[in-house]
């Protein structure tokens, strides 16, 4: 057990915006105690009672979001036509808005399993904080395909458009490379399911917001998010939210976390509805 504890200041940064993010099971799954909470408590600075309380939280925020959602009769009417099978495995493959903790992942597996009590659906969270479409697919075998999964929802693309503070002329990714990441994706996804890919574009970031934050040292720009946005839109597949406009146009910062970039609940939860929307009234390319 690590003897460091974590301060106050630490503990409330953890709560508002770090801790959600930080699966670290998911990134190293083969270290040694990596599934022992104690273990990871110890990591974080907390006693076991408090990161156990820091988790359930998140779950439990995730849950209410699910709950409100439930409240739209809309968003009723569109789960009767959703395509899944009660004994589906359905994986989202994604970067940090899908690694959250209260993401719209999590949501969406309490919407389901609510509405659709009878069900055995397994849900698989793919997603890694910060993960650009080129990391995606260097770990998609251990964590899609080897899932054998019915339904692969697909949520990158954000972190290919990162511009670093000291190289701002170009992209971490090429818009080429990101093209050709996807569509291995795509490729991979139909070998393992007959079920078209689900496509989740990335929104706007908020400008002025990201500079300020001292964890990121680089730049996103809108119309580098519209390139991959047109890239995605050429897939085959459902295309959840084609002009990236679900958290508002322009984007509404009520709908991000302190960031400009990282979905808040309402934006997570905007992102859930867009995605039932979609997979029951949508044709499928």
């Amino acid at each position: 057990m690590s003897k460091h504890k974590a301060s106050e200041k630490e503990k409330e940064a953890l709560e508002k915006y770090l801790f959600q993010f930080l699966n670290l099971e998911k990134n190293y799954p083969l270290l040694p105690g990596i599934k022992n909470a104690e273990s990871l408590s110890g990591l974080f600075g907390l006693e076991i009672e408090e990161y156990e309380k820091l988790r359930d939280l998140f779950k439990e925020n995730a849950k209410k979001a699910a709950l409100e959602l439930l409240k739209d009769d809309e968003v009723i009417d569109w789960l009767d036509q959703l395509p899944f099978s009660n004994d589906d495995v359905i994986v989202a493959f994604g970067d940090s808005a899908t690694d959250d903790q209260q993401g719209w992942f999590e949501i969406l597996q309490y919407v389901l399993n609510i509405t659709v009590p009878e069900a055995q659906f397994t849900f698989i969270n793919a997603g890694i904080s910060n993960n650009t479409s080129s990391d995606a697919l260097r770990r998609m075998n251990r964590d899609v395909l080897s899932h054998e999964p019915n339904w692969v929802i697909v949520s990158l693309g954000t972190f290919d458009a990162q511009r670093l503070n000291f190289a701002p002329g170009r992209t971490l990714v090429p818009l080429s490379e990101t093209w050709e990441n996807l569509s291995t994706i795509e490729d991979a996804i139909g070998t393992v399911t007959e079920n078209p890919p689900v496509w989740i574009t990335p929104v706007p970031v908020i400008p002025g917001l990201l500079e300020k934050m001292e964890l990121f040292e680089f730049d996103i720009e809108s119309t580098d998010l519209s390139q991959i946005r047109e890239v995605i839109t050429g897939k085959k597949g459902y295309i959840v939210d084609p002009l990236g406009r679900r958290m508002g146009n322009p984007p509404e910062a009520w709908y991000y976390l302190s960031d400009g970039l990282n979905p808040s609940i309402s934006g997570h939860l905007n992102t859930v509805k867009e995605l039932i929307r979609s997979l029951a009234t949508a044709k499928v390319k």
